[in-house]
């Protein structure tokens, strides 16, 4: 929506979701720290035509997921700092892969807990 929103020169409901966006997502990002931190990863122990479609994803996912989060912070550097330009053009690669991140991620869950749980 916050993409939406600024192509649609509605400048305050783009800060509005963007806001919501980087904090819903630091607080997604805790709390997977913390469970993991405590409760370990979970093998998927996957073979076959699963594991040829679940492992690329995973990977990109992990991935990704490490280039999203400087990305992130050096879009909102450029927020405070006030240079428009170098937010747009730093967004333009951020909100593609974030995207991305975000849909690989409830995939790869999906996938893990609740198609094909282990052991099934």
């Amino acid at each position: 929506m916050g993409w939406y929103f600024i192509r649609h020169g509605a400048w305050r409901r783009h800060m509005a979701c963007m806001i919501t966006a980087v904090i819903s997502s630091a607080c997604f990002l805790v709390g997977y720290i913390i469970y993991h931190a405590r409760v370990g990863e979970k093998s998927s122990g996957y073979t076959g035509w699963i594991a040829a479609i679940y492992f690329p994803i995973l990977a990109s996912h992990v991935l990704l997921a490490f280039v999203t989060l400087p990305l992130v912070i050096l879009t909102l550097i450029q927020v405070f700092r006030r240079r428009w330009d170098r937010h747009k053009h730093i967004a333009r690669w951020a909100i593609p892969i974030w995207l991305y991140v975000s849909i690989t991620g409830v995939v790869v869950y999906l996938m893990l807990y609740k198609w094909f749980p282990p052991g099934t």
